[in-house]
């Protein structure tokens, strides 16, 4: 599912035409988005919680040409599933 699709499946369940679901999804994201780039979590009860990850510097190898490489230390994206989906998911 695309976020496209994703819009209908909103407008379908609701009462929003599908311009205006297209804008609450859109806005739902962006939200993420920029929370998690100001270093906060999003915790959604019974869905699950965004955060950012900080990754550690390491060295990796490439596998073509077998030279390793410096991967630099960096901060990830990372979701943690809540009980409520694993639940959903489960059944």
């Amino acid at each position: 599912m695309n976020k496209t699709e994703l819009a209908a499946a909103v407008a379908a369940k609701t009462e929003l035409s599908k311009k205006n679901a297209e804008k609450a999804v859109a806005a739902v994201l962006d939200t993420i988005a920029e929370t998690l780039a100001a270093g906060e979590k999003v915790q959604i009860v019974g869905f699950g919680t965004f955060e950012v990850r900080e990754r550690e510097a390491r060295t990796a190898k490439n596998p073509r040409t077998l030279e390793t490489v410096e991967v630099p230390a960096c901060r990830v994206p990372a979701f943690k599933a809540g009980q409520g989906l694993k639940d959903k998911v489960a059944k």
